[in-house]
């Protein structure tokens, strides 16, 4: 700083000195610019009398023109030294005016000149009026100096203090991170605390509304439909009461009541909160089945898949199953994957799979009991946004064709099936939940639909499953013994997420329209079947530990049990799941 401040000073008197001289300088152009102006302005003046002069004269030759005769050889000499005589004066002129335009030309840059001229003096002028100012600022400057000084001697002292201040800083940190990490730990135990006391209200609120819940869905009216005959609403929701709706039909008005009633008008957002908390249930280990009936073009594609801007049931619940994996990611590790099928004509196909593999439907060689698809395609997804890479392809190799009632209708039955394995990471507890996305296709009247040969073959195969899955939830509500689960490809594969235990969720899709009021009428009735039916109790599915518990102290170690019972088995061995623990 010292060197710094000397410096400064050094250059606070060169620059003085550097001030004065082009102060004398600036007084010797000064001088030199005015003398060498008015030596200009003379010059000026003298051209322009000059020039004045030279106008005012009368002209030197005179143009006469005479006819004569010539007769004589003296009076032919004359004329030719006249001519000659004429031609001399002719370029005096010339010259004359050769040397007006010289001067005109002289005193128009001697004009310019004296501009270039004054403007120099003004801009001298002004760098004179900025001089105080400068000179101002040069004598601030040892005031300046002398602050730096101060605030220098004062960072030193700093300086010096700081080993103290740190030491002192750095026993406060620690004894401040002591006391989080303690309220850290609290706040944790608290926060397992409230997701356990959030998860047993949450399984209660779904036990109240019923295992399987059926909600029910109004096309609105389209504009293609309003210029057709036939077109008249005959079915009207409630506005007080949210799980009714009236059907006319032939004079009567017919009423059903359902777990909830959507109005035309209702988005995609509103039918998605109702499945929610189904959602939440597959994380928590829970299988949940999800799926859409009704007639052909009554909108079941559109509810479960919707479009790019306005997604349905599928794009949201993957979304949301992925949001509250991150919400949970301190306390569980969940590993997600996704697998797609279709039946078509009572065919599986893999829909993942770049040529649509035919599958077919086997019992899992593990010995659990359940269904499995050999040769599937299970892919392992990471995001969200992993799995919207993989949508496309699954609706590009879905079989659709048009008829008389779509004409872009579903040919197929389409399963979206999401597994979700989570692992606890305080007790190590393990759950597996399944998500089954269903979209059924559309039941059909064949003289409606002028289906016709392989159209019809269609036809007759969508509702042949559709028939057996009425057969198997007829069953169901009967409480029978057997249930006609393998009828059918559609019911079979679906025998996982439609038996017991489990959590299971239909949008029937109505029609507003008078022309469709029969096969509307046939999807409500088939609803309030499904609204009767118990599925009982839902269980979680947590992993089991085999316990060993010996008789008597001297009894040996049995080999691995494959018991599955609760009882005793003959090895004194009983199944117990994490939650009995």
């Amino acid at each position: 700083m010292r060197s710094r401040v000397l410096q400064l000073e050094s250059s606070l008197q060169q620059q003085a000195e550097q001030l004065s001289h082009l102060e004398h300088q600036r007084e010797q152009s000064e001088w030199r610019k005015a003398e060498e102006l008015r030596r200009r302005e003379e010059c000026v003046r003298e051209l322009k009398l000059e020039l004045d002069k030279e106008r005012n004269k009368e002209p030197v030759v005179k143009y006469v023109t005479q006819t004569v005769e010539i007769e004589s050889p003296s009076t032919l000499l004359q004329l030719s030294e006249a001519r000659q005589q004429n031609e001399q004066l002719s370029e005096k002129l010339r010259n004359q005016r050769e040397r007006c335009r010289h001067l005109e030309e002289n005193v128009r840059h001697s004009d310019e000149v004296s501009c270039n001229l004054q403007h120099k003096v003004f801009n001298i002028a002004c760098l004179y009026v900025k001089f105080p100012a400068l000179q101002k600022r040069l004598s601030a400057l040892p005031s300046t100096l002398r602050t730096i000084k101060t605030d220098y001697a004062s960072l030193r002292s700093q300086v010096r203090n700081f080993s103290d201040f740190y030491g002192t800083a750095i026993k406060e940190i620690m004894a401040g991170i002591n006391e989080m990490s303690e309220a850290n730990k609290d706040l944790i135990e608290k926060y397992r605390k409230e997701v356990a006391l959030r998860r047993k209200y949450h399984e209660q609120l779904v036990e109240l509304k019923g295992n399987i819940r059926v909600l029910c869905r109004v096309k609105p009216v389209l504009k293609e439909d309003q210029h057709e005959e036939g077109q008249t609403v005959v079915v009207t929701t409630d506005p007080n009461n949210e799980s009714a709706l009236t059907v006319l039909s032939k004079g009567k008005a017919k009423n059903f009541e359902l777990d909830k009633v959507f109005h035309p008008q209702a988005t995609q957002e509103e039918v998605f909160q109702e499945i929610e908390p189904l959602i939440t249930s597959c994380i928590d280990g829970y299988h949940v089945c999800i799926f859409a009936y009704g007639q052909t073009g009554s909108g079941k594609t559109y509810t479960m898949e919707g479009s790019v801007e306005n997604p349905g049931i599928n794009q949201r619940a993957l979304k949301h199953l992925f949001n509250e994996i991150e919400e949970r990611k301190d306390m569980w590790t969940y590993t997600v994957s996704v697998s797609s099928v279709e039946i078509y004509n009572e065919v599986l196909r893999d829909l993942l799979s770049k040529d649509g593999e035919k599958l077919d439907i086997k019992i899992n060689p593990d010995g659990t009991g359940q269904l499995h698809v050999p040769g599937l395609r299970v892919m392992e997804v990471k995001s969200f946004q992993h799995i919207k890479k993989v949508s496309p392809r699954v609706s590009s190799n879905r079989i659709t064709f048009g008829t008389q009632m779509n004409q872009h209708s579903s040919r197929s039955h389409a399963l979206l099936t999401v597994t979700v394995l989570g692992t606890d990471l305080a007790s190590g507890a393990k759950t597996t939940g399944k998500l089954n996305l269903v979209d059924l296709a559309g039941s059909e009247r064949v003289w409606k639909s002028g289906a016709e040969g392989e159209r019809l073959k269609e036809a007759q195969n969508i509702n042949r499953s559709l028939l057996a899955l009425g057969d198997v939830i007829q069953a169901l509500k009967a409480h029978q013994t057997h249930i006609p689960f393998r009828n059918s490809r559609l019911t079979y594969l679906l025998q996982d997420s439609l038996g017991k235990g489990n959590k299971t969720a239909m949008v029937v899709q109505v029609s507003s329209l008078e022309s469709n009021v029969g096969e509307t009428l046939c999807s409500l009735k088939f609803a309030q079947r499904v609204c009767k039916v118990e599925l009982g109790p839902a269980y979680s599915h947590l992993m089991q530990v085999l316990l060993w518990a010996p008789v008597s102290p001297s009894a040996p170690r049995p080999p691995a049990c494959n018991s599955s019972a609760s009882a005793l088995c003959k090895h004194n061995c009983r199944i117990m799941s994490f939650a009995q623990l």
